[in-house]
């Protein structure tokens, strides 16, 4: 009996080992993996140039406290915010811990400016922002928040899409809106660019803070390094996680001068986070995401994936009812048990992840090849029509 709490319904598969995007099981069988730990190995799995920056990394330091200068967090760090509209950056070890962070920035700068009841956080009913106390309430989903209460309190909601709703729950104690640019948990739904211009307006006016999660979308994913680009804006504070580390547990924060005002030397600390062997993983995986074209081949690949999956939403109308995505962060809506239709796949020897709302998340790493996603059409059509 395993000594695992059981806080997943894990399937019964284990790995030995994997190259790019294929995972080899203990059993030695061989499958396409798009789920790449739910979009984190962005440069698929034993990616030499990341093997290599850590063997090299580990004969020299892996861990010294953030007491000290950490070089290899400082080149990090600069390189984000050159390629960013940061002024700043804070390392984390995880996603929740970013946007807790993002949390707390957006509170510690209303109370450096005088106003310590200007702190509650406007965010989308049923979005995804990490497992912390804070973090499920913020998202405030029955699923996640059931048996942790009593609830942690400065979260308001509005529900996706409704603008007159958002507007209106915005009050003189709402210190800033909090969304995912494109909710992964919730169901891969892509919040337009008009809507993500419209917010910035909005938290101008009201003079409040824009908070975008970009924990899941950001680093390349979208097709752009951050999907907010599409839109053209900037925000004030954006947690990223997962693909910056490649596979590696790294968690940034990334804020602009007027947002991080408010915080000083012990607002915030973290052990962990920032570690040399981390910052070396991550300024690895910078290396292959900012090589000429790089970005160009994650929207190409992205764009001939979805119209692939478009085909096979209007040859299979009673399997598939809506393509969803952009880039390589893309979903199917089903008519049919997901659940179900994930077992299908994974028989086919394809995984790929459950997400809200009915769809299934398929996420490969940005360096896929062309011949993988064609498998991987070939395994979902061979799926559909095992419905017929």
């Amino acid at each position: 009996m395993s000594k695992i709490l059981n806080t997943y319904n894990r399937k019964k598969i284990s790995f030995s080992k994997g190259k790019g995007s294929f995972l080899v099981s203990t059993k030695g069988v061989k499958y396409l993996d798009f789920v790449q730990g739910i979009a984190v190995n962005c440069l698929g799995h034993a990616n030499k140039n990341l093997v290599k920056a850590i063997q090299k990394q580990s004969k020299k330091v892996w861990h010294v406290s953030n007491a000290f200068v950490i070089p290899e967090q400082e080149k990090l760090a600069s390189r984000l915010t050159k390629k960013t509209f940061a002024d700043y950056v804070i390392f984390q070890n995880s996603g929740a811990e970013a946007t807790e962070v993002a949390i707390k920035i957006a509170r510690r700068y209303f109370f450096k400016k005088g106003k310590p009841n200007q702190n509650r956080i406007l965010c989308i009913k049923n979005s995804f922002h990490g497992r912390t106390l804070a973090t499920i309430f913020a998202s405030n989903s029955k699923k996640m928040t059931e048996g942790f209460f009593p609830k942690v309190d400065g979260f308001d909601h509005f529900d996706f899409g409704n603008h007159k709703e958002l507007e209106k729950k915005i009050t003189k104690r709402t210190a800033a809106v909090m969304v995912e640019t494109i909710m992964g948990e919730g169901g891969i739904k892509v919040i337009p660019d008009f809507c993500i211009k419209h917010l910035r307006k909005l938290c101008d006016k009201k003079k409040i803070l824009l908070i975008l999660d970009e924990v899941q979308c950001g680093i390349g994913r979208s097709g752009k390094f951050m999907a907010f680009e599409y839109a053209k804006i900037k925000p004030d504070i954006v947690p990223i996680a997962k693909g910056i580390g490649g596979g590696f547990p790294i968690g940034a924060c990334l804020v602009n001068k007027k947002a991080a005002s408010g915080m000083s030397p012990g607002s915030h600390g973290t052990t962990f986070g920032g570690n040399p062997l981390a910052m070396s993983v991550g300024n690895a995986v910078l290396d292959q995401i900012f090589k000429k074209g790089f970005l160009q081949s994650v929207k190409k690949k992205g764009n001939y994936f979805k119209s692939k999956l478009t085909d096979l939403k209007k040859n299979y109308p009673n399997i598939i009812l809506e393509v969803r995505g952009i880039g390589l962060l893309l979903g199917l809506k089903l008519k049919v048990n997901q659940i179900k239709f994930i077992k299908k796949l994974e028989n086919n020897k394809l995984l790929v992840v459950k997400a809200g709302e009915n769809v299934i998340r398929i996420l490969p790493p940005l360096n896929v090849k062309t011949s993988e996603i064609n498998l991987a059409i070939k395994i979902l059509t061979e799926v559909c029509k095992s419905y017929k």
